[in-house]
């Protein structure tokens, strides 16, 4: 069947790789990357596991957990490599201060709509900021975790999705840059694509939708 939507995550897709954006904070500031990696580890797998206790990830993610409180949070938990406090507040502005946006993955978009296929922006935001001047050009929805109380890879956020393109699973793409997000979506009919490369993904569209993405 033919890829009639395109649900797509932003940072590590439609920007630059979060390895990237991270790397360049941790070295700007002096950070001690094994305390660093340490506290993530810790969240990621209690906002993943599901059957753990709430981490500050989950909180953020969908909003239950103000941006101002989980960076005086992650603060106290980390240090620069000569045993200095890390400022917390803008800590999260500063952490992805090296994001950029990925113009052939925008391309994708605007040449996916105007062949008329619908596209939804699916964001697990970190209080991020969002080129929303140009969310009109690119889509058709959008659905970000923190507006909507709701996170990925809770089934609930990717039937929102679906429910506002009007379309059924089967007939939409998710692509994302984090494995157990795709799978999530994957048990749900949507055809999950893992991106870990920009050539191979429009690749993959170009296939799902029958339409020439470059």
């Amino acid at each position: 069947m033919t890829v009639r939507g395109l649900i797509i995550d932003w940072g590590g897709v439609l920007t630059t790789p979060l390895r990237e954006a991270v790397g360049a904070w941790i070295v700007a500031e002096d950070i001690d990357v094994d305390g660093y990696k340490v506290v993530m580890r810790e969240w990621f797998i209690d906002a993943y596991a599901g059957d753990g206790p709430v981490s500050p990830v989950h909180g953020l993610e969908d909003g239950s957990l103000p941006a101002a409180e989980f960076e005086r949070t992650l603060a106290e938990r980390l240090r620069t490599r000569t045993g200095e406090q890390v400022v917390a507040e803008g800590l999260l502005t500063r952490m992805f201060a090296a994001f950029e946006p990925v113009e052939p993955m925008y391309e994708v978009l605007r040449k996916a709509r105007a062949a008329g296929v619908r596209t939804c922006l699916l964001s697990n935001s970190w209080g991020n900021t969002y080129p929303r001047e140009l969310f009109a050009e690119l889509f058709d929805q959008v659905v970000i975790s923190g507006e909507v109380g709701l996170r990925k890879p809770d089934p609930a956020i990717f039937r929102h999705a679906l429910d506002l393109l009007g379309l059924p699973s089967e007939e939409c793409a998710f692509i994302d840059d984090i494995e157990h997000n795709t799978n999530a979506a994957e048990r749900l009919g949507i055809v999950g694509v893992h991106h870990t490369d920009v050539d191979v993904t429009v690749s993959r569209l170009e296939e799902l939708t029958g339409v020439s993405l470059r």
